[in-house]
């Protein structure tokens, strides 16, 4: 996943160590040498993430870092201070200015990498969400309001796990100060605790528990649907910096070492809550006030009222940042024979069976609409032809081996897909053309044969061969 850095640093060889080490990863790098420039290149440029360094002549990295997380335009990018302190109390006013972490010189590349990774794949969501606001805006069924980063955060609900008794008693008690708290001592207990709340704005998993391991109830944690998106904060022993890498590789947002300094708790606590906050208002602007307005009433999924707003959008952000995007147009082969063999209200079941197929399928940040009939279409940002070719292929494979259930007696059928791709040509390309393209892409995988994704993209393989259409 590509992104925009920008490297804020006053010392010349700084920056072009930190551009050398990221541009070899195939990140975009954009410099600035002090403060104001920083703040300038933020505003003009939206990067995906800022390292800020934090000695700096006329205004430091401190200041800078407030200043960018008042400024509601950019207050949502995510920015590392890259400092040589190393004192407990510099990385606490770090993360108090609004700092998302921190990293010490000299640098280390794979831990640079991992968190640079982990950031960006916040931001993607963020940015998505955002859009959305935006596009609800601009169709005139949301007020516009200014989302920014709530600096209240008390009341939020902390889960602590953790079977050190001792240790969760002191951090427990410290927590308890601003937040509400649940312990969970027992690790097979952290899941079925988790999944019985319905308000956690952040989990705090110790890696030291035992006859557990950690990891993997994290990697738990992201496959379940209810806590997926809720931030996790780590506690970690100082030689343990290899789990760190694997946890931010993860999802894991953030991690604090033990034993812990409670000034640095509670700022990294507050950070990562602020995130949450911010996230689920916009989640909550987008489902509470435009929902009825842009969503198709049969299936839930995007109306083609918003898709062609929001496409436009997407289209637009992705020439100016040069990032990728693609689109699927699909539809269901030989539709009609089933609104004709079982009536409307069967093909109605079909529809809607597809929808829950589709949005198993995609991603978080992919948009999913329903265009009339029996057509569809996904908009995938931050995903080239490849990546879009293998959604393809996942969704329409799950169609054609899963049955229909429907109320006629026959029970079941079986039907399948035929998927158009287009991914976005940087040469001046627009919606309409997006959407041509992967339309005469679909006409193509209609006419010669169905159940099928056109085109293959270069260098992938053909598709596994297909099960026999059945003729409804």
């Amino acid at each position: 996943m590509t992104a925009l850095i920008l490297v804020v640093d006053d010392v010349p060889a700084n920056v072009k160590l930190l551009e050398a080490k990221l541009t070899n990863e195939y990140y975009d790098v954009i410099t600035a040498k002090d403060g104001f420039e920083a703040i300038a290149q933020a505003k003009q440029h939206k990067p995906d993430i800022i390292l800020l360094d934090v000695m700096m002549p006329g205004m430091d990295g401190f200041e800078t870092c407030r200043r960018i997380k008042a400024d509601v335009s950019i207050s949502h990018i995510p920015v590392v201070m890259v400092t040589a302190l190393s004192d407990p109390s510099d990385r606490v006013s770090g993360l108090e200015a609004g700092a998302d972490d921190f990293l010490t010189k000299p640098i280390n590349d794979t831990a640079l990498l991992a968190r640079v990774r982990s950031l960006v794949r916040i931001k993607v969501l963020l940015d998505e969400l955002r859009l959305r606001d935006k596009t609800g805006i601009q169709m005139g069924i949301l007020n516009e309001n200014q989302n920014s980063f709530t600096s209240d955060v008390s009341g939020a609900h902390v889960v602590l796990i953790d079977d050190d008794i001792v240790q969760s008693s002191k951090l427990t008690e410290k927590l308890k100060e601003h937040y509400r708290v649940t312990t969970v001592d027992e690790a097979s207990q952290a899941i079925p605790t988790l999944q019985s709340l319905f308000d956690v704005d952040l989990i705090v998993i110790s890696t030291q528990l035992n006859d557990a391991d950690a990891l993997r109830i994290c990697a738990h944690m992201r496959n379940v649907e209810s806590i997926r998106n809720v931030p996790i904060i780590m506690l970690v022993d100082d030689a343990e910096m290899q789990l760190v890498l694997k946890g931010l590789e993860l999802g894991i947002n953030d991690y604090l070492l033990l034993p812990v300094d409670h000034n640095e708790m509670a700022a990294r606590v507050k950070t990562q809550i602020r995130r949450k906050k911010y996230q689920d208002a916009l989640k909550q602007n987008y489902q509470s006030s435009i929902s009825m307005a842009v969503t198709d009433a049969l299936t839930g999924l995007y109306n083609r009222h918003y898709l062609d707003a929001h496409l436009q959008n997407m289209v637009t952000n992705c020439l100016q940042n040069n990032k990728p995007i693609s689109l699927l147009i699909m539809d269901m082969d030989h539709f009609k024979s089933v609104n004709d063999t079982y009536g409307h209200d069967v093909g109605d079941e079909v529809l809607k069976q597809l929808a829950k197929h589709i949005v198993a399928t995609v991603r978080s940040s992919d948009l999913a609409a329903r265009i009339g009939g029996e057509e569809f279409v996904i908009l995938m940002p931050e995903a080239d032809a490849r990546a879009a070719f293998g959604l393809a292929e996942r969704l329409r494979q799950s169609v054609e081996r899963t049955p229909f259930k429907i109320s006629h007696a026959v029970g079941e059928i079986q039907k399948t897909l035929s998927i158009g791709l287009s991914s976005l040509n940087f040469s001046g390309d627009t919606p309409a053309e997006l959407i041509k393209r992967a339309d005469n892409a679909l006409y193509q995988a209609k006419h010669g044969g169905r159940n099928q994704t056109l085109p293959v993209p270069e260098g992938m393989y053909e598709p596994a061969p297909r099960l026999a259409e059945t003729g409804f």
